[in-house]
């Protein structure tokens, strides 16, 4: 017997459903689209896939109410509609954590680590956003807008200095000294994107989310997430 379309979105739908009462934590009968409103308040994901699931109510209705055999519905969806909500349900259900997509070695630095040593870390590995430490201890993100704002400084005296600057000098000059957040690995990468979206919307940009195993400054770098990064999330 050949699976009709109708009978996978079905499906599918039925999965987020109980998934969606799980995060808002009801047993009792709740309507789907009182479902949605109450768990997009816990769920970066729902409030992502809001409208499409609000869609997909209505026609899970059409589908369910208006059906006149189990061979005919009214509204049989097609296949790219039936393929978008299965990818929704996987994704609900085991959404990627940061520190599956992002986790790396990074390269970090020392506070008196020398502007000439980042530079030749820029021209060689094209990086923008550099770590540093003074010894296990972070101290600040440098970005290549903190390198410029302190060549503007420094020219704007119409001198240049005769003394190679360190990377404690160039941190100073970051417009915006916090331009960081540290994460946990377990985070998933939509609440990534909401931190770089929220930071934005609070006139707080974040340059990076350095990735630690619970979010702690003291623990280890093993990530790094830039704007750039989350901009290729689907």
């Amino acid at each position: 017997m050949v699976t009709q379309n109708s009978d996978r979105f079905l499906t599918a739908f039925n999965r987020i459903d109980h998934r969606l009462r799980d995060i808002v934590g009801v047993k009792d009968f709740m309507p789907f689209y009182r479902l949605i409103d109450q768990a997009k308040k816990k769920d970066v994901l729902v409030r992502k896939y809001e409208d499409d699931l609000r869609s997909y109510a209505d026609l899970r209705n059409a589908i369910v109410h208006h059906r006149t055999s189990m061979e005919y519905v009214i509204a049989e969806p097609h296949v790219d509609v039936v393929e978008r909500i299965e990818y929704m349900d996987t994704t609900l259900a085991k959404p990627t954590l940061v520190g599956q997509m992002f986790r790396k070695k990074v390269h970090v630095f020392q506070e008196r680590d020398s502007l000439k040593h980042v530079l030749k870390v820029i021209r060689n590995r094209k990086f923008t956003q550099f770590p540093v430490y003074h010894k296990d201890q972070f101290k600040g993100l440098i970005t290549t807008v903190g390198i410029a704002n302190w060549l503007a400084t420094m020219m704007g005296g119409n001198q240049i200095p005769k003394q190679v600057p360190t990377l404690h000098d160039i941190l100073m000059h970051e417009k915006n000294r916090v331009n960081y957040k540290f994460v946990s690995r377990y985070i998933t990468i939509y609440e990534a994107e909401e931190i770089f979206k929220q930071g934005v919307e609070r006139g707080r940009r974040f340059e990076a989310l350095l990735i630690t195993e619970h979010g702690k400054p003291q623990q280890k770098l093993i990530g790094i997430v830039t704007p750039l990064d989350i901009m290729k999330v689907d």
